[in-house]
C-alpha cells in the first residue's frame, strides 16, 4: 500500500542554476538529486514512494517545492506546487502538469509535470500509525543500491521476491523473476537495480531509476559482454555463498576464547629522568603494573637521575583483564626504610594501549610526569623508559641497542600513542548513574520468608550499588537496600588527564552483602567508541542510555560457577539487568582559582532524567519458529527437551520473575492485576485486537530420538513449534538500523575479500578484477549509507552521542566511498597485494564503526532445557533479527532461517567440551514493532498452514503456535568424501585413525576408518536416501539446508575423539533439471575444518542433493564405479568428480635422522624412514647403528605414483620413522606430513628463455641503481665495474683499502682533498668546532670499532627504510586523496618507492661517509637469526620435524615444540614422467642421484667450530633484585663448556666478548646450544634462556655459512682475513662445484666469471707497507656479488653478527633476552685457520677531569643579616660526576656576599674510567654492604655543579645547579653578561663542544632552578675551567686539590665585607656605625635630645609656675 510520485520535469525556470526539488507527504519529505547548471528546464525523472498504513483521505495534500540549490547558503525557493489527493484516491492514477506558486500564493511561469499512483490493497493491515513513517521511511530515490549489477553474482537470477501471502505458493512471482533475469544484461540494466523486497506487491510496476551518468558508464562497461569483475566466486566453503534470502550463514568457529587465561609478560626499562621539579632531591622510581610494585635504586641529590634498570612482570590472566591493568610510573622523592617519601609526579597508561602499539611496545620514549594531587601544577618532569607487553607467540623486535648518541629530543619522543597531543589537559569525567531495572535475586529467600511470615513484608532480595573503575581509580554509588529497581541519581566524578591513556571504563552493578560483595553484571565502555579525536571530533559522551548487562543464569545459588561471567569475562549467557546511565567529559581550565584541585573520586547527587529521554516506550513483538533440532548431545540423557527463548526478562519463566510491584505487565508477567503506566504508552489506535495476547516463550517438551551413537534429534517433522513474546522497550531502533547498514556493507566486503584471497591462493585468473568489483560494491554501499542515515529525523530522545556518531559515521563512510573509488582505479595486477591490505583496513574500520555503544533492545537468548534444567544456549544480538521497512536496515538474520549451534555456558564451554555441538537448530526469527508485524512470517519456507491457539474469537492476526507443512520434497543426498589433510593428531603415536561423519537433517552416515594417518583418502561416496525436506521445491534449489561434517578419531576402547568440524552446502538438482555442466557433476572443493577456534585441516569433498521426482530413483544419474573392490560394499567417488590423475615420479633424498628421542623408554637404535604418498611409497635404507652414524647409506630413491593434474589437489606426502627391533617388530618413532608438495615440484626450464636472462634483467636494474657503469658487450659479456665515480667515497670493496693504507688503489682522490687532510691534521686546535677527530691510528682500531660502526650503519639503514616506508605511505595517502586525477602520474609514482628502496639498500654502505668519519671496515649486523635471512639454509637440504603424541586439548600447551621427537633431513623432488632427455645429457650426470646432482657425501666429517659470543641484551632478571649474574654455557655433542667463573655481576645487558673453540664430528654432533645461565652463590644456577643452531645445514649450505665473507681482504690489522682459504681459492672451488666457467683473471684488474666481468684493485700492502700484486681483491669482489652469477649464483653469507632470541622451555614462546654472536666452522682436513679474532670487551680508559671554579656572579641572595637585615649569601659550589655522588667535592665558603659575587679559585679533581665507543663512564661499586661482589654500572659522562648557601645551624640551602654532558655541552660564555638562560633551555641551536675533543674549556655557565610557577630561572653564574687529562698525562703533570700543591692556585681576593663579625668585633662595629646605620644613629640622638628637653620642661614647669604665681 503506497503512494508513488514520479517527478518528471520542471520547465520555464529562469536563469542558470543548480536545481533541487523536495516532495512532502504526511510529514515525510524526499529530496531529488541536484541537477547542475540547468537553464529553463530541469529533467528530474525520479520516483518517490511513501508506504502508507492507513488509507489516504481525499483531502490530504501532497506538496512539491523547487529550489535553486546552493552548497554554501540556504537553498532559495523558486516555487511550490500543492495538490489535493482526491482524484488520486478515486482514480488511483493521475498525470498532472501545472504551474507553481510563489511565497505570496501567486502563480509564476514555471510549470511542473508529475505522475501520481496510489496502490490501495485490500486485506487487513496491522494497526500502524502514521507517525511510524517519520522514523523508518523507505527511500527509492536513487535506485536501490542493494544489488548493483556490476558486482552482484550471476546467481542473482535466482533471487526472488517472497510470498504474496504466507502459506500460499507463489509460482507466478518466481516465474516472473526468472523471466526478468533472463532478458539479458541490457534489459536488466534498464530496469535499474532491482529490489527484491519483502512484500512483493511493491514491485509491480515501480519504475526504478538510475542516474543518467550511471547508465552511460554501465552501458559502456557492459557493451563488451560481462567483465569478470562482476562474477562473484563461490567462496572457499560453499556454505558462505548464500544464494537466496531465506537462509543466513552459520558461524563456523565455535568456542568462545574471551575468558581463557594466557601468559603475558610486561617488561619495563627505566632509563633516566630529566627536569624533575624540586630542589636537590633523591629520586626513586616506582613501577606498578596492576597490583604489583617494584622500585629502582635511589639516586642522590640530582634532578636528572640515570637508572637504566629493567623490570619484568609476569601474568597469567585472560586478555580482557590484562589489557585493563594500569601501568603506573611514579617518581618519589627521598624514600627510605622509615618513610614513604613524597610523590613528585606520576604517569598512567593501561596495558592495552601499549599492546596496540606497533610491535606491542614503546621504545626509548619520555613519559610526562604530572602530579595527580595538584591539577594546576603542570609538568613535573620527564621519565625515559621502554615498555613492552608480550603475549604468547608475539615476538618483539627490539630496535638495536647501540650507543645512544642521538640527541635526546624529548618533545619528539613522548610516551604517547599516535594522535595524542603532547599537552594533555586535566578533565573531569562525570559518570551519572540514574537507575536500574530487572535485577536478579541475589539472596536466598529463607530469611525473607521468615520475615514475611513474622512481619508480613515482602522484600526484594538484592541490595545493589554501582561501582565504576577507570584509570586505576574506583568510585561507588550508595547502596539501595532491597530493590530490584533501584533509583540512584548519583554522579561519580573522576579527574584524569585527557585524552586518557586508558581505553575502557568498567561499570559494575554489585550486590552488597555482609560477607562479600558480588558482581551482578559488568559493562565496559570503550572510550574510542564514544568519542572521536579528529578535527571534527567530539569529547567522550554517552547517553542518557540504557546499558544491558549479561552474565550467568539468573537462578540464585550460593556458589555460582559462572560468577566470572558477571565480572565481564567471557560471553554472558543470560540477561542480568539494565542500567540507565550517562557520561560527560569537561576539560578543566586549570588557571581558574576556584577549581577543586584534588583528583580523588567524588560521588555527588544529580538530577534525575525524564522518563522519555531514552525514547518512547514501544511494544515489540518477537516471533520464532523451530524448524529443526538435531545433533543434540547424547550426554544430556533422554528426558524430554524443550527450548526457551528470552529477550531481557521477557519470556523467562524459570528465573526471570523478579517482578517489581508496579510494572507487572512490562516484565512479561501474564497477570492483569495492575495497569502499569506502560500500557498507556502502547499505541492508541491499536485497538484491543490482541490485547489478550499471552507470550508463549518455550516449545513443548518432547522426547528426543536417536540419530547415532553421539547424537539425538527431536522429531520436528511436518509440525514446527513456534514461540512469540511481546515486550516493551524504548524505541531506539535507529541506532541498530545504522549499525545494520554498516554491518551489511562490512559483510559484503569481507566476503569479497575472502573471494579475492581465495583466488590468489588457488591462482585463479584476474583476482584484481574481483577486487575492483569489491571496491565498487563498497563505494555504492557507503553512498547508500550516507543517504539512508541522513534522513534520520530529530528525535527528542537522540543523545548527543547519537548525533555526533551519525555525523562521524557519515563522514567516515563518505570518505571511505571516495577512497574506494580512487583505489579501484589503482588496483592493478602488481599493486594488488598492497591495495588488499588497505581494503582490509577499511573492513576493520567498518566493524569498529558498526559497533553501537548505546544499547537498546537486549540480546535474545535461546536455551535448551532438559527436565527444567538449563543445558546449552545460543545468544543472538537483537539487531541481527530486527525488522525494518528498508532492506539495508534490516537485521541480517531477520525473517531468515538461521543455523544455530548451541554451546555450553561459561567455562564449561572451554576446551573439548565446547567443541562438541550441544545441539544444531534451524531457527526462524523476527523481531519488530508490534504494529509492523503483519508479514512476520514472510521469510519462512513456503507451503505451511498456521496452527493458532484455540480461543473463542479467532482473531485474524494471532501468531501461530505451530506451523504445519503440507508441502514435502524428497531428495537423495550424495556426499563425495575424497580426502582430508593436515588433520589433528589425536593418538599418542602422533597419528589418528580418522573417519568422517556426515549429518544432514536427521540422518547421519560415516566413512570407513583409515588407520594411522593424518591425511586420509577415503575416496568414498555416501548416499542418503529419502531425505525429506519441507517447503517449496524451488526454494530448496537455492537454499538447501547445510551439511555438517565431523571428523573423529576411532579408538579401540571408549568413545571416538572429536577432531574437527566443517559445514557445506550441497549443489541441488531439481527433478526437472538435467544433470549436465556447468553445475554437474559438482567439483571437489576444500572445506576448512575447525576445532574450537583454531583450524584443524581441510576436507576435500563435493556434495549434491538430487530431487527424487515422480519417476522415483530411476531418474537419478546412475551411481557408476566398481563396488566389488577390495573394500567390499564401499562406493568410490564417481569418475566425473574424482580428480584427473597423471603419472609422477617422486625422488626422495635421504640424508639422515637427528635428535631422536626415546620411544617407550627404549633408545632408537636401527631407524628407517618410510615415505608414502597416495598409496605408493618407498623405504629408506636401514641405519645400522644410530648412535655411531645417523646418516643413510643410500642417498636417493624414487617411486612412481598417480597424482591429480591439479596441483592444489595433490595429496600430502607422509614421512614416518620406525625403529626396527628384534624379531621383526617395529615401532613408530614419529611422523611428519608434508601438506603441500608444491615447493618440491620440478618444472623443466623453458628452452627459449635461458635461465640467466632473468638474472641479467634483474642485475641490470640492480647495478644501474648502485651507480656502477653497466655496459653490454657484443659478446654477451656483462661488465660489472666495481669502481666508484669520484664524488662518492666509500664505495664497496676497493675504496676501503685506501682507508687502511695510503695505497693509491685506482681511486682518483683529488689532490686538493689530500691537501685538505694534511691541513686538517696540522691545524688541529685552530679550527674550533669544525675540526673533526683526526683519523685514528690504525693500531687504535679493533674489532669493536668495526662493530660499532656497523651498528651505526644498521640503525641508519633502518631509519632510512622507515623514512622510505613513511614516504611511500604518504604517497599512497596522497594518491588516495587526490583520487584518479592523473592516472599516468600515479603509475610513475607507484613505481618510485620501490626504486627508492633499492637505492637505499644499495647505498647503505656509503652512509657513514657523509659524516666524514674515518672509514672503518664493517660487518653486517643482522637483528635476527641468520636462518631467517637465508631461508633456514634449506637451499637443498630440508629439515622435517617428526611429531608424536596428542596435540594438547587446551590451546596453552598445544605448542608443536613439545611434540617433536626428532628431525628427518632430506629433500624430495616431484616431476611428471617422462622427462625430456636434456637433463641426462649434461656433463657429469649421475643417474643414481636423479635430480639431486652434485650433492656432497654424507660421511662423518670433523669440523672445528668456533663460537663468538659478543653480548646479550634485555635478559630476563633472574634474581630478586631485578638483575642477573649471567654467564655463557655452550653444548655441542659431548662437549659442554660452562664459563662459570667469568660471570658478569648484576647485569642484564652483559658484554661477554669471548670466543670458544670446539671440535665436533658431523653428523653426530651438529646441534649447537648456547645458553645464558644466572650464577647463584648458593643453589643451582638458573637457566635464563638458550638458543639452538643447526650447524649441519649451515655447513652444507650453498650460501657458504662456514665463515662469513668480509668486505675487504687484508692480511694484517683488525680486519685480518679469517678463512684459511683465500678468496681466489674459494672462488675457484665455487666455480668448479657450480660448473661455472672461470675465474679468468685478466690484466688491468679484471676477472671474468661465466659471462660477467668484474673489475677492482690489484694491490695489497703487508705489515711493513710493502705493496704486492694480488688477485684476492678481485676474487672477493666476485664473491660479494656471487648472487649475480647465472644459474649457480646465490648470496654468500657476509661477515656478520647475528642476534638470536633466548628462549626458556618453561616459558614457551616468550623471549627472555637476545644474544649477539656468530659461528665459524673449519673442516679439519683443510689447513688450520689462524687464531680467533680478539673480541674481548674494551677496557675503559682512565681519565682525570680537573675542574677549577674561579668565580660566581649574580648568585641569588638568600639570607637576611641578623643585625642589618641586608640580603646576602654565604656561597659555596659543589661538584661531582654523575654516578659518583658520594665523591662530591665542595669549595670553601665565600661568606656574606652582598652582590652574589663569589671568588674561589678552587680545584676539583675527578678521576674516572671511560669507554670512548659507548660514551659512558664505567663505575664498579658494591651495591650494598651485603653484596658479594662489585657491580659494574655504565653511566653517561655528566658533570654536575651546584651552588649552595651555607648555614651554620640549619641545613644548607640549595640555590641552583647546572649539569654538563661532557660529550656535548654548550660552549661557556666569554663574560658573565653574555651568560644567559638560553644556554640551558635552547641547547639545540647553540654550538656544542665535547671535552674529549677540546681537552680544555673555560667560560661562564648559568645555574638554574625552578621557581614557584615551575618556570626555570637563573639563580647564579659560575666561571669555571674544565681540563681533561688521560691518567698518564695526569701523572706527568700532577695538580693539587683545592688550592694545594702541586700547581697551587692563588688565594681569592675577597672584599673585607666577607669577614665574620665575632672574629673582628671592632671592624664590625665600625662597619655597622659608619656605613650602614649612620643616619639612623643621628636621628635617634636628635630624637633623644628632644625627648629629654620635653621631659625636663614638663618636670620643671609646675615649680616654675608656682613660683611665678606666688611671685616668690
Amino acid at each position: 500500500m503506497a503512494l508513488l510520485l514520479q517527478l518528471r520535469t520542471v520547465s520555464g525556470l529562469r536563469g542558470k542554476a543548480d536545481r533541487i526539488a523536495k516532495a512532502v507527504f504526511r510529514g515525510l519529505s524526499f529530496y531529488t538529486r541536484v541537477l547542475e547548471n540547468c537553464e529553463d528546464e530541469a529533467r528530474f525523472d525520479e520516483t518517490f514512494r511513501w508506504p502508507v498504513a492507513s488509507n489516504i483521505d481525499g483531502n490530504e495534500i501532497l506538496e512539491i517545492q523547487v529550489f535553486n540549490y546552493s552548497k554554501v547558503f540556504t537553498n532559495r525557493l523558486v516555487g511550490t506546487f500543492r495538490m489535493v489527493l482526491q482524484e488520486v484516491v478515486e482514480e488511483g492514477h493521475v498525470e498532472v502538469t501545472d504551474t507553481l506558486i510563489d511565497d505570496n500564493n501567486s502563480a509564476i511561469q514555471t510549470s511542473i509535470s508529475i505522475e501520481i499512483r496510489y496502490q490501495a490493497l485490500d486485506g487487513t493491515v496491522g494497526a500502524w500509525n502514521d507517525k511510524e513513517f517519520l522514523e523508518t521511511p523507505s527511500i527509492l530515490s536513487e535506485g536501490d543500491g542493494r544489488y548493483p549489477l556490476e558486482t552482484d553474482s550471476l546467481l542473482s537470477s535466482h533471487r526472488q521476491g517472497s510470498d504474496l501471502s504466507p502459506g500460499k505458493s507463489n509460482q507466478q512471482s518466481s516465474e516472473r523473476s526468472f523471466r526478468r533475469a533472463g532478458k539479458g544484461v541490457f534489459s536488466a540494466m534498464k530496469l535499474g537495480k532491482t529490489r527484491p523486497s519483502k512484500d512483493d506487491h511493491r514491485k509491480q510496476d515501480e519504475p526504478a531509476v538510475l542516474e543518467a551518468e550511471d547508465l552511460d558508464r554501465k552501458a559502456t562497461r557492459r557493451a563488451c559482454g560481462l567483465e569478470p569483475d562482476t562474477i562473484s566466486l563461490a567462496s572457499v566453503t560453499a556454505v558462505t555463498t548464500n544464494v537466496s534470502n531465506k537462509r543466513s550463514k552459520p558461524d563456523i568457529k565455535m568456542e568462545p576464547s574471551a575468558g581463557r587465561p594466557m601468559d603475558y609478560q610486561v617488561s619495563i626499562t627505566i632509563i633516566e629522568a630529566r627536569q624533575l621539579v624540586g630542589l636537590n632531591m633523591d629520586p626513586v622510581v616506582c613501577v606498578e603494573v596492576g597490583e604489583e610494585k617494584k622500585y629502582t635504586s635511589m639516586k642522590e641529590s640530582t634532578n636528572c637521575p640515570y637508572y637504566n634498570e629493567y623490570f619484568v612482570f609476569d601474568f597469567h590472566v585472560p586478555p580482557d583483564v590484562m589489557f585493563d591493568k594500569i601501568i603506573k610510573l611514579s617518581v618519589i622523592h627521598s624514600k627510605n626504610l622509615l618513610r614513604s617519601g613524597t610523590l613528585v609526579g606520576s604517569f598512567k597508561m593501561d596495558v592495552g594501549t601499549v599492546y596496540t602499539q606497533p610491535e606491542h611496545q614503546f621504545y626509548h620514549k619520555w613519559a610526562i610526569l604530572s602530579d595527580p594531587e595538584d591539577l594546576t601544577a603542570g609538568l613535573k618532569g620527564y621519565l625515559k623508559c621502554d615498555i613492552a607487553v608480550v603475549g604468547k607467540g608475539d615476538n618483539i623486535k627490539t630496535p638495536h641497542k647501540a650507543n645512544e648518541t642521538d640527541e635526546d629530543d624529548i618533545e619528539g619522543n613522548l610516551l604517547l600513542p599516535d594522535g595524542v597531543p603532547p599537552e594533555r589537559q586535566w578533565a573531569r569525567f562525570y559518570i551519572k548513574i540514574y537507575r536500574a531495572e530487572g535485577l536478579p535475586r541475589m539472596n536466598t529467600s529463607i530469611m525473607a520468608n521468615v520475615k514475611k511470615a513474622l512481619i508480613g513484608e515482602n522484600k526484594d532480595l538484592v541490595d545493589p550499588y554501582v561501582q565504576v573503575v577507570f584509570a586505576g581509580q574506583k568510585g561507588k554509588t550508595s547502596i539501595q537496600k532491597s530493590s530490584y529497581e533501584p533509583l540512584w541519581n548519583e554522579q561519580i566524578v573522576f579527574t584524569e588527564m585527557f585524552p586518557p591513556l586508558c581505553k575502557r571504563i568498567k561499570i559494575q552493578i554489585r550486590d552488597s552483602d555482609k560477607v562479600n560483595d558480588v558482581a551482578i553484571g559488568t559493562h565496559f565502555i570503550d572510550l574510542r567508541k564514544i568519542s572521536n579525536e579528529g578535527d571534527k571530533g567530539f569529547l567522550p559522551t554517552f547517553g542518557p542510555a540504557w546499558v544491558n548487562m549479561y552474565g550467568s543464569t539468573r537462578n540464585y545459588t550460593l556458589m555460582d560457577e559462572h560468577q566470572e561471567l558477571n565480572e565481564g569475562l567471557g560471553e554472558g549467557v543470560s540477561f542480568r539487568a539494565r542500567l540507565l546511565m550517562s557520561l560527560a567529559v569537561e576539560i578543566l581550565d586549570t588557571t581558574n582559582p576556584e577549581i577543586n584541585s584534588s583528583t580523588e573520586v567524588q560521588v555527588e547527587q544529580t538530577t534525575s532524567v525524564a522518563d522519555n529521554c531514552t525514547g518512547k516506550m514501544e511494544e515489540f513483538f518477537l516471533f520464532g519458529a523451530f524448524l529443526e533440532a538435531t545433533m543434540i548431545d547424547r550426554k544430556i540423557g533422554d528426558k524430554p527437551i524443550n527450548f526457551e527463548v528470552t529477550i531481557g526478562n521477557y519470556g523467562n519463566q524459570i528465573d526471570g520473575t523478579t517482578k517489581p510491584t508496579l510494572r507487572r505487565k512490562k516484565e512479561g508477567g501474564d497477570g492483569d492485576e495492575e495497569e502499569s503506566e506502560l500500557l498507556q504508552n502502547s499505541s492508541d489506535d491499536e485497538g484491543d485486537e490482541d490485547g489478550e495476547l499471552v507470550s508463549v516463550s518455550s516449545s513443548q517438551p518432547m522426547k528426543p530420538l536417536v540419530t547415532d551413537r553421539n547424537y539425538f534429534h527431536l522429531p520436528y517433522f511436518e509440525k514446527k513449534p513456534c514461540i512469540y513474546i511481546k515486550s516493551w522497550w524504548q524505541d531506539q531502533r535507529r541506532r541498530l538500523y545504522n549499525a545494520n547498514i554498516m554491518d551489511k556493507i562490512a559483510d559484503k566486503l569481507e566476503e569479497g575479500l575472502n573471494d579475492v584471497q581465495e583466488m590468489i591462493k588457488t591462482e585463479k585468473p584476474h583476482p584484481e578484477r574481483r577486487l575492483r568489483g569489491v571496491l565498487e560494491e563498497l563505494t555504492s554501499g557507503c553512498l547508500r549509507f550516507v543517504m539512508l542515515a541522513d534522513k534520520d529525523q530529530q528525535h527528542s530522545s537522540r543523545t548527543r552521542l547519537d548525533r555526533e556518531r551519525l555525523k562521524s559515521c557519515m563522514r567516515e563512510l563518505e570518505n571511505m566511498g571516495q577512497q574506494a573509488t580512487t583505489l579501484r582505479s589503482q588496483v592493478k595486477k602488481n599493486t594488488m597485494k598492497d591495495k588488499l591490505k588497505l581494503v582490509q583496513n577499511f573492513l576493520q574500520k567498518l566493524r569498529f564503526l558498526a559497533d553501537e555503544p548505546q544499547h537498546t533492545i537486549p540480546d535474545v537468548f535461546i536455551w535448551m532445557m532438559s527436565n527444567n534444567k538449563r543445558i546449552a544456549y545460543a545468544r543472538i544480538p537483537s539487531k541481527d533479527i530486527l525488522y525494518s521497512i528498508v532492506d539495508e536496515e534490516m537485521g541480517k538474520d531477520c525473517a531468515k532461517v538461521k543455523t544455530i549451534f548451541l554451546k555450553l555456558p561459561g567455562k564449561r564451554g572451554f576446551g573439548p567440551a565446547g567443541w562438541t555441538v550441544q545441539a544444531k537448530m534451524e531457527m526462524y526469527l523476527w523481531l519488530g514493532l508490534n504494529k509492523q508485524r503483519k508479514d512476520f512470517l514472510s521469510g519462512l519456507p513456503c507451503g505451511f498452514e498456521e496452527k493458532k491457539t484455540a480461543r473463542g474469537q479467532n482473531l485474524p492476526s494471532f501468531p501461530p503456535i505451530s506451523l504445519l507443512y503440507t508441502k514435502k520434497q524428497v531428495f537423495q543426498l550424495r556426499a563425495h568424501m575424497y580426502q582430508a589433510r593436515s588433520l589433528f593428531a589425536a593418538d599418542s603415536s602422533g597419528l589418528s585413525d580418522p573417519f568422517a561423519r556426515v549429518f544432514f537433517i536427521s540422518q547421519s552416515q560415516c566413512t570407513e576408518v583409515l588407520n594411522e594417518t593424518l591425511c586420509p583418502t577415503w575416496d568414498q561416496l555416501l548416499v542418503f536416501d529419502n531425505v525429506e525436506l519441507y517447503g517449496e521445491a524451488h526454494e530448496m534449489r537455492d537454499d538447501p539446508p547445510i551439511i555438517v561434517i565431523e571428523i573423529y578419531d576411532q579408538d579401540t576402547v571408549g568413545k571416538a575423539d572429536f577432531m574437527g568440524r566443517t559445514f557445506a552446502k550441497p549443489v541441488v538438482k531439481m527433478s526437472d533439471e538435467r544433470y549436465c555442466p556447468p553445475r554437474f557433476p559438482p567439483q571437489l572443493e576444500y572445506y576448512q575444518i575447525y576445532r574450537g577456534n583454531s583450524t584443524a585441516g581441510d576436507l576435500l569433498a563435493a556434495f549434491e542433493l538430487l530431487q527424487i521426482g515422480p519417476g522415483g530413483k530411476t531418474d537419478l544419474p546412475p551411481i557408476d564405479g566398481p563396488t566389488d573392490m577390495d573394500r567390499g560394499p564401499i562406493l568410490p567417488v564417481p569418475l566425473g568428480i574424482r580428480p584427473v590423475l597423471s603419472k609422477y615420479r617422486v625422488e626422495i633424498l635421504f640424508w639422515g635422522l637427528r635428535d631422536l628421542k626415546r620411544v617407550n623408554l627404549a633408545q632408537v637404535d636401527r631407524p628407517r624412514v618410510d615415505i608414502e604418498c597416495a598409496g605408493k611409497g618407498v623405504q629408506s635404507a636401514l641405519i645400522q647403528n644410530y648412535k655411531k652414524n645417523p646418516n643413510f647409506s643410500t642417498l636417493v630413491k624414487w617411486f612412481e605414483v598417480d597424482l591429480p593434474e591439479n596441483e592444489l589437489l595433490h595429496p600430502p606426502l607422509n614421512i614416518r620413522v620406525v625403529d626396527c627391533r628384534a624379531f621383526g617388530r617395529y615401532t613408530l618413532v614419529g611422523s611428519h606430513a608434508v601438506s603441500s608438495l608444491r615447493k618440491f615440484i620440478y618444472r623443466p626450464p623453458d628452452k627459449k628463455a635461458q635461465h640467466w636472462n632473468m638474472t641479467a634483467k634483474h642485475l641490470n636494474g640492480y647495478l644501474a641503481v648502485a651507480n656502477r657503469a653497466y655496459r653490454s658487450r657484443p659478446t654477451g659479456e656483462i661488465v660489472v665495474n666495481m669502481e666508484p665515480e669520484v664524488p662518492i667515497k666509500k664505495m664497496e670493496t676497493m675504496v676501503k683499502l685506501e682507508a687502511n693504507s695510503d695505497a693509491v688503489v685506482k681511486v682518483d682522490v683529488s689532490e686538493e682533498e689530500k691537501e685538505k687532510k694534511k691541513k686538517k691534521k696540522k691545524g688541529g686546535g685552530g679550527g674550533g668546532e669544525e675540526v673533526e677527530e683526526e683519523e685514528p691510528d690504525e693500531s687504535m682500531l679493533d674489532w669493536w670499532s668495526k662493530y660499532f660502526a656497523s651498528i651505526e650503519t644498521m640503525k641508519e639503514q633502518l631509519r632510512q627504510q622507515e623514512a622510505a616506508a613513511a614516504e611511500a605511505e604518504e604517497k599512497e595517502d596522497m594518491e588516495i586523496a587526490e583520487g584518479s586525477k592523473g592516472q599516468a602520474k600515479n603509475k610513475e609514482k607507484s613505481k618510485a618507492p620501490k626504486d627508492d628502496k633499492k637505492k637505499k639498500q644499495q647505498s647503505a654502505p656509503e652512509l657513514p661517509e657523509k659524516k666524514n668519519k674515518q672509514k672503518i671496515d664493517e660487518l653486517k649486523v643482522f637483528n635476527k637469526e641468520l636462518e631467517t635471512e637465508f631461508d633456514n639454509f634449506e637451499d637443498w637440504l630440508h629439515t622435517f620435524n617428526l611429531l608424536r603424541g596428542k596435540i594438547g586439548d587446551n590451546d596453552d600447551n598445544a605448542t608443536e615444540e613439545e611434540r617433536i621427537v626428532g628431525r628427518f633431513k632430506g629433500s624430495m623432488c616431484v616431476y611428471k614422467v617422462p622427462l625430456s632427455d636434456d637433463i641426462a645429457k649434461e656433463a657429469g650426470y649421475d643417474p643414481s642421484f636423479g635430480m639431486f646432482q652434485g650433492i656432497p657425501s654424507n660421511d662423518p666429517i670433523n669440523v672445528l667450530v668456533r663460537v663468538y659470543i659478543v653480548r646479550a641484551t634485555d635478559l630476563h632478571p633472574a634474581d630478586i633484585n631485578g638483575k642477573a649474574d649471567p654467564y655463557i654455557a655452550i653444548k655441542l655433542g659431548k662437549t659442554d663448556i660452562k664459563d662459570k667463573e667469568n660471570y658478569i655481576s648484576k647485569q642484564l645487558n652483559p658484554v661477554f666478548g669471548k670466543s670458544f673453540d670446539i671440535e665436533a664430528t658431523f653428523p653426530m654432533e651438529s646441534m649447537l646450544t648456547v645458553a645464558v645461565y644466572d650464577w647463584d652463590l648458593v643453589g643451582t644456577d638458573d637457566l635464563i634462556g638458550e638458543t639452538k643452531i643447526d650447524l649441519e645445514n649451515r655447513y652444507y649450505s650453498k650460501h657458504r655459512a662456514t665463515c662469513g665473507v668480509s668486505q675487504t681482504y687484508s692480511i694484517h690489522g683488525y680486519n685480518t682475513w679469517r678463512d684459511p682459504m683465500k678468496p681466489s681459492q674459494i672462488l675457484s672451488k665455487l666455480c668448479k662445484e657450480g660448473k661455472v666457467d672461470g675465474p679468468h683473471f685478466g690484466p688491468g684488474g679484471r676477472v671474468k666469471v661465466a659471462n660477467r666481468v668484474f673489475t677492482g684493485p690489484t694491490e695489497i700492502e703487508d705489515e711493513n707497507g710493502q705493496k704486492k700484486q694480488t688477485d684476492e681483491h678481485l676474487a672477493l669482489t666476485v664473491l660479494r656479488h656471487w648472487e649475480d652469477i647465472p644459474r649457480a649464483g646465490c648470496k654468500l653469507v657476509p661477515e656478520h653478527v647475528e642476534t638470536r632470541p633466548l628462549l626458556n622451555p618453561d616459558k614457551p614462546g616468550i623471549e627472555q633476552g637476545r644474544l649477539e654472536m656468530w659461528v665459524d666452522m673449519f673442516p679439519m682436513d683443510m689447513p688450520a685457520p689462524g687464531p680467533a679474532t680478539d673480541i674481548s670487551p674494551r677496557k675503559p680508559k682512565k681519565y682525570e677531569l680537573r675542574v677549577i671554579v674561579w668565580n660566581t656572579d649574580e648568585v641569588i641572595l638568600e639570607d637576611d643579616d641578623y643585625f642589618t637585615g641586608e640580603k646576602s649569601s654565604d656561597i659555596f659550589v659543589r661538584g661531582w660526576l654523575k654516578g659518583q655522588q658520594e665523591d662530591k667535592q665542595d669549595t670553601d665558603v665565600h661568606y656574606h656576599s652582598l652582590t652574589g659575587e663569589g671568588n674561589f679559585n678552587w680545584r676539583y679533581i675527578f678521576p674516572f674510567d671511560y669507554l670512548m665507543a659507548e660514551e659512558k663512564i664505567v663505575i664498579s661499586k658494591k651495591e650494598s654492604m651485603f653484596s658479594w661482589d662489585e657491580t659494574e654500572y655504565k653511566i653517561p659522562a655528566r658533570l654536575t655543579l651546584q651552588v649552595w648557601d651555607a648555614d651554620h645551624f640549619s641545613a644548607d640551602d640549595f640555590l641552583g645547579a647546572i649539569e654538563l654532558d661532557l660529550n656535548r655541552f654548550p660552549r661557556g660564555a666569554k663574560t658573565s653578561k653574555q651568560c644567559s638562560l638560553e644556554m640551558v633551555t635552547n641547547e639545540a641551536e647553540l654550538p656544542m663542544v665535547s671535552i674529549f675533543k677540546q681537552k680544555r674549556v673555560k667560560g661562564w655557565w648559568p645555574f638554574v632552578a625552578r621557581d614557584e610557577n615551575d618556570e626555570l630561572e637563573i639563580t647564579g653564574k659560575v666561571e669555571a675551567e674544565l681540563h681533561l687529562l688521560t691518567a698518564e698525562e695526569a701523572e706527568k703533570s700532577p695538580a693539587g686539590l683545592a688550592r694545594n700543591e702541586p700547581d697551587p692556585l692563588e688565594k681569592p681576593n675577597r672584599p673585607d665585607t666577607s669577614f665574620i663579625w665575632f672574629l673582628n668585633p671592632l671592624k664590625s662595629i665600625k662597619y655597622l656605625i659608619c656605613t650602614r646605620y649612620k643616619w639612623l644613629i643621628i636621628k635617634i640622638v636628635l630624637a633623644l635630645l628632644l625627648l629629654i628637653m620635653i621631659a625636663l620642661f614638663l618636670y620643671s614647669m609646675p615649680g616654675y609656675m608656682v613660683k611665678k604665681l606666688l611671685g616668690a
